[in-house]
């Protein structure tokens, strides 16, 4: 008997034990219900965060801040409007689990009241110049961390990293006395709980500071960069919970409902997207796109980054790869063209006709060949696309659209065979399991990807795996489930 049964047959056989999860992201907020038997989503909610606020001097300098203030008022709200949806209000809720975006921080002072903005993954300070010299901020860090410390770190820092970015604000006085620099998840739900701040190994790690063996803040780093222990959340695994909520803050939600340790989104989308997370390989395409294959390893190497799992073992992530923003660029482009050259102000998105458009392309495009790397890389900001193969025949707009999208499956294809090369997986079967809008709204898309890949990809039957994710962690740590192998049996995939 799954333990769902047992822990909530003192709610009778007419409540619906529901698990709550909630992804809190810095243009959107997105929450949902679960029922933890089906896996069958009952209600969601999202809302727009807003809280943008970047100076005009901020933007050119390539800052990108948000209110943190604004970002928690969503999740209450996104939790509140759950929790009384008629779907839920009856049922009983066994746990909350919550995720989001990752690498970006706040400082909070002792009361854990926000000091500065989110500062998020975007933001492009640590690229800049150090005051007199000819180096980085990024490139700073990275000498202080040392040569050897990457393969403890499982990344390198890059701008954006709490560990850049913290960093930057020590190295200008910035910091107040008695403050600590956190995730905007550990606020929420320290928030919530009204308990000290804790952060999984799985957000933990995106800050660019964490030991991925020990799974703590790794104690060298710290004191090359100048960082205090206690600066920083408590590392704590998120299969148990960080707290119960407190009353006085979601309506529609008990008082004592246990709150999971918040975990990263990437992870999370891992979990709500793979049922079996040993053989498959999970591709997200969203604004950006990421390859990632679990392992019980730490071995990695650049570009590939070692992402700690949420309670146990890594993913192998190939992160930074080009997704929808690539697409959008054309269709920019496009909507440009037509402006320009025939006085067509377009004032609808033009992604549907490229689509149609790439359709009526070859999928070779003729010879025509695109790297559409026009945003740079992780590892590389500063990179270009390009295209090549241009001849008289191959240079029309459909060859041109078709040619990005083809583009961007070669991109995938290579980044899954970078992991490989680490695994060792070659010739073992794997579920190549799709997640995001790229696959799901492009045929065209999805179809180069199941060339280069040599099968097709299949999704969930659910949207939101980052919040789908979060909310089987929560079930874990209310111990509605054995383990993360058990909640897996949630996940229902459908063919594409």
């Amino acid at each position: 008997m799954n333990l769902s049964h047992s822990l909530c047959a003192a709610f009778g056989d007419t409540k619906m034990p529901l698990l709550l999860g909630i992804d809190l992201g810095t243009t959107k907020t997105t929450c949902i219900a679960v029922d933890s038997e089906s896996g069958r989503v009952v209600a969601s909610s999202a809302m727009p965060t807003g809280g943008n606020v970047t100076s005009d001097e901020g933007r050119r300098l390539g800052r990108s801040e948000w209110d943190a203030e604004a970002v928690l008022r969503s999740g209450i709200e996104c939790l509140s409007k759950i929790a009384t949806n008629s779907s839920v209000v009856e049922q009983h809720i066994c746990s909350i689990g919550v995720t989001g975006q990752q690498h970006g921080m706040v400082l909070v002072d002792a009361s854990q009241k926000p000091l500065t903005p989110l500062i998020n993954w975007q933001d492009q300070r640590g690229n800049e110049s150090m005051p007199g010299r000819d180096m980085s901020w990024v490139e700073e860090t990275r000498s202080r961390c040392g040569v050897a410390s990457l393969s403890r770190l499982g990344c390198r820092l890059n701008s954006g990293f709490l560990g850049t970015t913290l960093f930057w604000l020590n190295q200008q006085n910035l910091v107040p006395k008695g403050s600590k620099a956190c995730f905007i998840m550990d606020l929420f739900v320290a928030m919530l709980t009204d308990s000290e701040l804790l952060t999984d190994p799985s957000v933990a790690a995106s800050g660019g500071i964490m030991n991925v063996v020990s799974r703590d803040w790794d104690g060298d780093v710290l004191v090359n960069l100048g960082f205090r222990r206690d600066q920083l959340p408590v590392v704590q695994e998120a299969d148990r919970p960080a707290g119960e909520l407190v009353g006085h803050y979601v309506d529609g939600l008990l008082q004592g409902t246990p709150v999971s340790v918040p975990i990263g989104d990437h992870q999370a989308s891992f979990l709500g997207s793979v049922a079996e997370r040993r053989s498959s390989v999970l591709l997200n395409i969203g604004t950006g796109a990421q390859v990632a294959v679990f392992t019980e390893g730490t071995d990695f190497a650049p570009p590939v980054e070692l992402r700690p799992f949420p309670v146990q073992g890594n993913l192998l992530s190939n992160v930074g790869l080009a997704g929808g923003w690539s697409f959008q660029v054309v269709e920019n482009f496009a909507r440009q063209l037509g402006a320009q050259l025939f006085g067509a102000d377009v004032d609808r998105p033009l992604y549907s006709q490229l689509v149609e458009l790439a359709a009526k392309a070859e999928p070779d495009s003729q010879g025509l060949q695109c790297m559409p790397t026009f945003s740079g890389t992780r590892s590389n900001p500063l990179q270009t696309g390009s295209f090549t193969g241009i001849s008289p025949a191959s240079l029309t707009p459909a060859n041109f659209a078709r040619s990005v999208l083809e583009g961007m499956a070669d991109n995938y294809r290579d980044a899954r065979d970078q992991i490989f090369e680490i695994t060792g997986q070659h010739n073992e079967p794997a579920t190549l399991v799709g997640s995001g809008n790229g696959l799901r709204k492009n045929s065209i898309l999805a179809d180069a990807v199941a060339r280069r890949f040599g099968q097709n990809a299949v999704v969930t039957q659910h949207r939101e795996e980052a919040a789908f994710g979060a909310a089987l962690v929560g079930g874990l740590a209310a111990g509605v489930f054995l383990s993360l192998d058990d909640a897996g049996r949630l996940v229902r995939h459908q063919a594409l």
